[in-house]
């Protein structure tokens, strides 16, 4: 067992599979006490919850020497969010980090994508990360410290099938950004993670992944993140794909004009949008674009 955690405690959502279930065992291996949370749904959130699923981490962390305690309920109700940060506090009187990685898939095209699809998608990632963070965040500004940690994706960029889990992510990197904002002053950080990592939601992805590691891979990175070796971090979201490590760029303005002549006019910016501002193309449109002009080329009769 390493100390990179030596003393703290820390609580991860999600954490009975996958990159949750490493994240978990990472921060037990370094010396953290774990609250190990996961409702034991299937990955659709569908079926019957299974404490068993966070207690068997539970028995993995301990039967290593570590110290760890499960909590299987659902992220997406503040009283969950109240109950997985007092099961850290009321154990071990303190928390010094949360990492939010629960979530779920319901995948379809936007025009065909009911209700049923899109609120528990939003409400497990986005409204779940709510819940703990806010729980979390008091906690922490009382003690003058704490980290926490968001879980966002490379789809936050957009996506052709998943609006809801795009929209999610997108929303979990600007509450992040807001939390960083917001607590600063309090000692408190937070950071956002866009893993591509092998587990049972990659698994789904229509096409090759040629960046893609390993969930130890994310867990390294998040220990990192709640080391006090990144106390000053804050406010940023990385990237980890294997071996390969990536920080996002923050929001800002590409180009801008003003107007000389009184307000704009639909005819005016007609003219000065184009000429002027123009666009920031979408990499992934482009990525979209030259697969449809290979399977064109492909499927053309040769001449």
């Amino acid at each position: 067992m390493g100390n990179f955690l030596a003393g703290k405690v820390v609580a991860v959502t999600g954490a009975g599979r996958g990159i949750g279930r490493a994240v978990a065992i990472a921060c037990a291996a370094q010396g953290s006490r774990v609250v190990v949370n996961d409702y034991g749904v299937a990955m659709d959130g569908a079926g019957q919850p299974a404490s068993e699923v966070a207690e068997s981490v539970v028995k993995e962390i301990k039967a290593a020497g570590g110290e760890a305690v499960a909590v299987a309920d659902d992220v997406s109700t503040m009283a969950a969010g109240d109950r997985i940060v007092s099961a850290a506090t009321d154990r071990w009187g303190r928390l010094d980090g949360v990492v939010c990685v629960a979530g779920i898939l319901r995948e379809r095209m936007l025009f065909n994508m009911a209700e049923d699809e899109w609120d528990p998608v939003i409400a497990t990632h986005l409204k779940g990360t709510f819940t703990v963070f806010r729980a979390a965040s008091a906690v922490m500004r009382r003690q003058g410290h704490g980290t926490l940690i968001g879980f966002t994706s490379g789809n936050h960029q957009g996506s052709v099938s998943q609006a809801n889990y795009s929209a999610a992510k997108g929303g979990i990197i600007s509450l992040v950004r807001s939390a960083a904002l917001g607590l600063n002053k309090y000692g408190v950080t937070a950071n956002c993670v866009a893993p591509v990592a092998r587990t049972r939601m990659s698994a789904g992805v229509p096409m090759e992944l040629k960046e893609i590691g390993e969930p130890e891979d994310v867990a390294a990175l998040v220990v990192y993140l709640l080391s006090d070796r990144a106390a000053d971090t804050t406010g940023q979201v990385y990237t980890v794909a294997g071996p390969k490590i990536a920080l996002w760029a923050q929001p800002r303005e590409i180009r801008s004009a003003w107007s000389q002549d009184g307000p704009w006019t639909p005819e005016r910016l007609a003219d000065v949008i184009p000429a002027t501002i123009g666009t920031d193309p979408m990499p992934l449109l482009e990525q979209l674009d030259a697969m449809r002009r290979a399977a064109a080329a492909k499927d053309r009769p040769n001449a």
